[in-house]
């Protein structure tokens, strides 16, 4: 029996559609924050908030946390029509079943969650400024080392927690062959637990999380449901790959690399601001944070389309592994046509949507590079792919 062609693999029914809008709600989302950075800085109302807050308390470190209380809360209320609107988006395309008063809780967890980590990060980095205005930016790139390891490692006992249900894995015949997955992939693993994701969600996820003693693998509810033994097995292969290559350390590396570069280039800005435009009068007069920000944010766009061809090339290297780990390909085909079709995936994105927006290769290019590594590697068992 041949193979079937994966390009004859249509798009689900509106998913170009929700893909599309979802695109041009991430578009708008990133203007508004620039936009909002631009005029703060353009028209000097930075200046008046920064001395809204002087006024109010004495100490520096209060001044400081309540400037960015107040740009967090103008942030907030520029984007909540949006977020509000990504919201209805997913009950229109019936993805989503949350309710509008769950939601709100979650946004403003989210909000209070983000608000608490960016006014420590921020009071660190102008407590360093405040101690060595030269290498400052040194000592901030090496501490934010420090959080990426922490929140990685903190991420499922502390954050998720915060947004979903989690509860041990009752399948033990399930648990037990991820379990043993896990031991030939060389992770350790101290549990294996059901993620509550249909509280919220209509889509299918799983996820290999936690560093070290945390590291715990999480199956949403709604892929036990859908999915067989076999298609979960191959999907949790995939997420085990990541592991085998080292990916999350590299990604470290890479993001510690992209940092230093970040805050080398703040740095510079900040001092060009201050003694060839005379902009703000120091380096600590914290009315330059939008500036500090936007030098960070304009940073991250550009880069993009190599972080997303970097994680394509890592999310390949986990497919690869997969297929070695699996006993047959059809059930990591299967399952990859059950996520795209349940989530609302695109099949076939143009190759610019690809660059700019995609952190995973297509589902058709998955399926047909599964293809085409079984008829190298397994002849024999080719034929039973034809699941398309």
């Amino acid at each position: 029996m041949s193979l079937p062609s994966s390009t004859s693999q249509p798009d689900p029914p509106g998913a170009r559609e929700y893909n599309r809008i979802q695109r041009w709600l991430e578009l708008a989302d990133l203007a508004l924050g620039l936009g909002l950075l631009i005029v703060l800085l353009a028209t000097g109302w930075t200046y008046k908030l920064s001395n809204v807050a002087s006024r109010i308390f004495e100490r520096y470190t209060l001044q400081l946390l309540f400037f960015v209380l107040l740009l967090s809360v103008i942030s907030k209320m520029l984007s909540v029509g949006l977020d509000f609107y990504g919201f209805r988006l997913e009950h229109r395309f019936h993805l989503s079943n949350q309710r509008l008063r769950s939601w709100i809780l979650d946004q403003f967890k989210g909000w209070v969650l983000g608000l608490a980590v960016t006014s420590g990060l921020v009071e660190i980095v102008y407590g360093l400024m405040r101690v060595d205005s030269e290498r400052w930016w040194i000592y901030a790139w090496i501490i934010c080392l420090g959080l990426f390891v922490l929140f990685a490692q903190i991420a499922p006992i502390v954050l998720l927690p915060l947004f979903y249900k989690f509860v041990p894995l009752q399948n033990e015949d399930l648990k037990a062959r991820l379990l043993r997955l896990g031991e030939s992939a060389g992770a350790r693993v101290c549990g294996v637990y059901e993620w509550k994701l249909s509280e919220k969600s209509k889509k299918a996820n799983a996820a290999l999380t936690g560093l070290g003693h945390t590291r715990r693998i999480i199956l949403a509810d709604t892929l036990l449901e859908n999915y067989t033994n076999d298609e979960i097995e191959a999907v949790l292969a995939h997420e085990l790959g990541h592991h085998v290559h080292g990916h999350i350390f590299k990604t470290i590396m890479v993001e510690a690399v992209i940092t230093l570069v970040g805050f080398w280039a703040a740095n510079w800005v900040l001092q060009y601001a201050i003694y060839q435009r005379h902009m703000f009068l120091h380096l600590t007069d914290f009315a330059n944070l939008p500036l500090l920000v936007l030098v960070s944010t304009v940073l991250s766009v550009l880069l993009m389309p190599a972080l997303n061809a970097y994680s394509r090339f890592n999310e390949r290297q986990a497919d690869v592994y997969c297929w070695k780990s699996v006993a047959s390909i059809a059930p990591y085909i299967s399952a990859m046509e059950k996520l795209n079709r349940q989530n609302l995936g695109e099949s076939h994105p143009s190759r610019l949507v690809e660059v700019l927006f995609r952190s995973h290769p297509p589902v058709s290019k998955r399926i047909a590079a599964a293809q085409s590594w079984a008829r190298k590697n397994r002849p024999n068992l080719a034929s039973q792919t034809n699941v398309l």
